[in-house]
């Protein structure tokens, strides 16, 4: 039977420390690279409702001319 050393005992939990270590790693390098994708994501959604924003006071505007144009056709008809 081979008994449990002071020495071997620390072995094991540095191993289980490494271990962990290194799980926290690629778990950190994980995240980070998800953050990045969403950030750029997030940026990418901005461009895209300001550029939708400014359209859609391009079409209010139309609008609005074209109505101002019948309510004078029709006032002066």
């Amino acid at each position: 039977m081979s008994e449990i050393t002071p020495q071997s005992a620390a072995d094991a939990e540095l191993k289980r420390l490494e271990r962990s270590l290194s799980e926290l790693i690629l778990t950190v390098d994980r995240l980070k690279e998800e953050n990045r994708s969403l950030k750029s994501r997030q940026e990418s959604l901005a461009a895209e409702r300001a550029a939708l924003m400014q359209k859609n006071e391009q079409v209010r505007a139309r609008v609005e001319a074209m109505i101002g144009r019948l309510k004078s056709m029709e006032h002066g008809a």
